[in-house]
């Protein structure tokens, strides 16, 4: 009789957006006259850029002719999205990424699920708290987690990193010795960032250690500041110890075209195995590429038109944030992020948890927004608000919660 991996059957309750999602939805059945403002899940809502439009449509109409018609993608993504990729997220910053060492994807989210595969099960994690659910979850599929505290909300084989406003939301290297270690710089979901010299010691530590880190840099579109890395590999020593995830999603509206790409440099090795060499046959056996229409209008990310459209749909959201900031701080809300992230955390009111807020502004105010503690065991107490909203349904947001 077949037997199925038991390591599913740890997984407490249900996935942090669908619990949400059926929370909605029954408010949403119960009260059909309520207008809801959604500002929870990292969802964009921007149309794609006409500049990515183009490319789509060019590329849909090669798809119609024997002599330019593509089947299957290389296992790596198309040379053409790839050059494009080294030279202007990273060679134009001092990075020394080559087109080979990049692995186009359909979105981060898929590479920062699927990456852990070609560790070892013996391997510790350690990861900030609160920190983006698929990180911890997907670890605990693999059998990696240990087992679960329903009281604390821990696992016992992971080492987690508290994130506090004592901290800046910002993790302090962990007491105890990781494996593997996942960063997320903008942060999801506390929107905190680190400077240059932060991330470097966080690099030396794990050459130090052996320990290899997953840098989720998702969001590195919307930073600001600039001492704020934008990429791991303008710190030293990254080639040697660091992956890179990157999504089209957030930048470029790819939420529902799917697109991401991983970084691993051929100099990163366990031992003599080189990481690469691992996830090129990962990526060979188990392709989850995107299409070439798709890796068109991604290559139209890098062209002039591309990069100015899309710096204005960046700034859109970023004008959202700052309504959402300036509006919470104004109402005596203790808020943080939102400057080099689209996203805003900030302190529940009068003690109430995570949930109790949630329930608090859906029902009061018909706003959505998702609960810190289900980011992690710190997130309790806090809230996350979404940028990614349309600025008239983000000001009216604002302006319900004013009224409470």
């Amino acid at each position: 009789m077949f037997k199925i991996n038991d390591n599913y059957l740890k997984l407490p309750g249900s996935y942090l957006f669908s619990t949400i999602a059926k929370k909605v939805a029954a408010f949403s059945e119960a009260n059909p006259d309520k207008n809801i403002i959604r500002l929870g899940i990292g969802d964009v809502t921007q149309p794609l850029a006409p500049a990515i439009i183009h490319s789509l449509h060019k590329a849909v109409d090669e798809m119609a002719v024997k002599e330019t018609f593509r089947g299957y993608a290389p296992d790596l993504g198309y040379e053409f999205l790839r050059s494009a990729i080294a030279k202007n997220d990273y060679q134009d910053r001092g990075c020394e990424i080559a087109a080979d060492e990049i692995f186009v994807s359909d979105g981060a989210k898929c590479d920062s699920g699927n990456i852990q595969e070609i560790f070892s099960i013996d391997n510790r994690i350690a990861v900030c708290d609160p920190v983006y659910p698929v990180y911890v979850d997907t670890n605990v599929m693999a059998g990696r987690a240990g087992t679960y505290d329903p009281k604390a909300e821990t696992w016992s084989d992971v080492i987690y990193m508290p994130c506090t406003a004592e901290n800046n939301f910002a993790p302090d290297l962990p007491k105890e010795t990781p494996d593997i270690i996942y960063l997320c710089f903008p942060n999801n979901p506390t929107g905190s960032t680190i400077t240059k010299s932060q991330l470097q010691d966080w690099v030396d530590y794990a050459n130090k250690v052996g320990a290899v880190i997953i840098y989720d840099a998702a969001y590195e579109a919307y930073i600001s500041e600039e001492d704020v890395p934008h990429t791991i590999y303008e710190c030293e020593g990254a080639r040697t110890c660091a992956i890179e995830l990157r999504s089209f999603s957030k930048n470029a509206g790819f939420t529902g075209t799917r697109l991401g790409f991983t970084v691993i440099p051929k100099e990163l090795k366990c031992g003599d195995v080189s990481l690469h060499s691992l996830w090129a046959r990962r990526h060979g056996t188990k392709y989850n590429g995107a299409p070439y229409i798709i890796q068109r209008a991604g290559e139209a990310v890098y062209t002039p038109e591309g990069k100015a459209q899309l710096k204005e749909q960046i700034a859109y959201y970023m004008k959202n944030a700052k309504v959402i900031y300036e509006g919470l701080k104004d109402m005596g809300y203790t808020v943080s992020g939102g400057v080099n992230a689209p996203y805003i955390w900030l302190k529940t009111p009068d003690n109430m948890t995570s949930w109790e807020f949630f329930d608090y502004l859906l029902e009061k105010a018909n706003v959505v927004g998702t609960p810190g503690s289900g980011f992690g065991p710190s997130g309790e107490g806090y809230f996350r608000l979404t940028a990614f909203g349309t600025y008239e349904n983000t000001v009216a947001a604002v302006e319900r919660m004013k009224k409470l």
